[in-house]
């Protein structure tokens, strides 16, 4: 009997501290409608990625925090580290529903990097840790490990505040995708296929000064259906570290490279070049035959940096002065105003007669490009096709946008090092327009490729 009297008695005091417990949560509930209305008070803390931990990375997802108190307010982050090791991070504060949730999709920013609703802010304002760095991906087979965090309170998120943290695998490849270096003839460039038998369209995927072979946009559209070839043209194992003139036969090499792959439908193929790859991308859509549709983003409307070279023929460069650069209080360079006018008598024949050609052209401009005047040089060359009867064009121009804009979800550039300047330039931008305008731009990339590569009359360039 003395036994069960004192299992009894501990019985009892256990059950006065459960009682205790739930009083106290009780008041730290207080500000809610009821018990039963704010279940996930009881929970513990989660922070989780729908539809799922690992998507592609152009992927939108929806971040949502559960466990926390009514009202509790909560600090998120994210922290990605780039292929160089740079280390891009973000923080923006919250305050949990009365449930205890924080929902990116529908929860206001409170401040931080930035405020009000923004489902994708997280990743949209994600700066580097080293000053003037651009995200690099070399690597595509490797997705982008994004970490994200929930600490207590507003403030610099630390340590021993870390109420919860989960990751978003964010790849470049989807399964059933293949990668194959390409090494034939004269073109160094790299061959993305999509899952499938095909015939799918076909595209040339080209970047600008940096030089190289950029892959992660190439892979991405791959993921979207088009066979994908990323194109180096100089600084890339055995090509020239920086031409003093480009060849147009290099890049129509490539284009019958793929014209003449199985996987790739016939009637043509695109391309798509960015800087000084938007007008080499002009240049191959007005004189190479099979070229159908053109993207140019932030591009300039003549050939530049150096003489273009097409059968015999010798087309001139539009200069470049770097004597008209600015130094900005960050000691970057403004070099806006270095490229000469193209409207001058003496750059007449810089200009790419676009006019020429039978397929269609996409510009893409963000208008605060600080690189150069890409706003006018779209303009300019669309005023030239409508001179000529032509509305074979499509043009977006998006406020707020800078130079560099990638594919969704990249961190946007403000400023990076140039390596023909030798310093860090301005590329211009404000972080939400910014962001906004590479959703939207990548959308319109892909209805235009789509809707100009489908099997018909091919696309016939001439002289």
């Amino acid at each position: 009997e003395q036994k069960s009297s004192s299992v009894c008695g501990k019985v009892q005091l256990y059950s006065l501290r459960l009682c205790w417990e739930f009083l106290l949560r009780l008041k730290h509930m207080s500000s809610s409608k009821s018990l039963l209305a704010s279940p996930r008070a009881w929970m513990s803390v989660l922070v989780r990625v729908f539809p799922a931990a690992e998507c592609m990375f152009d992927d939108p997802v929806r971040v949502e925090v559960t466990g926390l108190r009514p009202m509790q307010e909560v600090t998120l982050t994210a922290c990605v580290k780039d292929d160089p090791g740079v280390q891009y991070r973000s923080a923006a504060w919250y305050r949990a529903d009365e449930d205890g949730v924080v929902d990116l999709a529908t929860s206001p920013a409170l401040g931080g990097q930035y405020s009000g609703v923004r489902p994708m802010g997280l990743l949209e304002s994600l700066e580097p840790e080293t000053c003037f760095k651009r995200f690099s991906k070399r690597d595509v087979l490797t997705p982008a490990c994004v970490r994200f965090g929930v600490y207590e309170g507003h403030g610099p998120p630390e340590a021993e505040l870390l109420l919860a943290a989960c990751t978003n695998q964010r790849g470049f490849m989807r399964e059933g995708m293949q990668r194959i270096p390409v090494r034939e003839g004269n073109i160094r460039a790299t061959l993305f296929l999509p899952p499938g038998a095909g015939p799918f369209p076909a595209v040339v995927d080209l970047y600008g000064t940096a030089g190289g072979l950029l892959e992660y946009r190439a892979s991405l559209l791959s993921s979207r259906g088009f066979v994908t070839l990323a194109l180096a043209y100089f600084g890339f194992e055995d090509l020239p570290s920086f031409p003093d003139q480009f060849h147009l036969e290099y890049f129509q090499e490539a284009v019958q490279y793929l014209q003449n792959h199985p996987k790739v439908k016939d009637g043509g193929v695109g391309v798509i070049g960015l800087s000084k790859g938007g007008d080499l991308a002009l240049s191959m859509g007005t004189f190479l035959p099979g070229v159908r549709a053109v993207v140019s983003i932030c591009g300039c409307n003549c050939n530049s940096m150096a003489p273009l070279h097409y059968k015999g023929m010798r087309f001139p460069d539009l200069q470049y002065q770097l004597g008209r650069a600015k130094v900005t209080d960050s000691g970057c360079l403004d070099v806006s105003e270095c490229l000469d006018d193209p409207l001058a008598p003496k750059n007449r024949d810089t200009i790419i007669p676009i006019e020429r050609a039978s397929g269609s052209f996409l510009f893409l401009v963000g208008e605060s490009d600080k690189n150069w005047k890409s706003k006018t040089f779209a303009a300019e060359a669309v005023k030239r096709l409508k001179e000529h009867g032509k509305q074979n064009y499509e043009i977006f121009t998006y406020p707020g946008a800078g130079h560099l804009l990638e594919p969704p979800y990249f961190p946007m550039c403000y400023a990076s090092l140039h390596k023909l300047v030798g310093r860090a330039i301005l590329w211009g931008g404000e972080e939400k327009a910014h962001a906004l305008a590479q959703v939207d731009a990548w959308g319109h990339i892909q209805a235009f490729l789509r809707a100009n590569l489908a099997e018909g009359n091919p696309g016939r360039s001439k002289l």
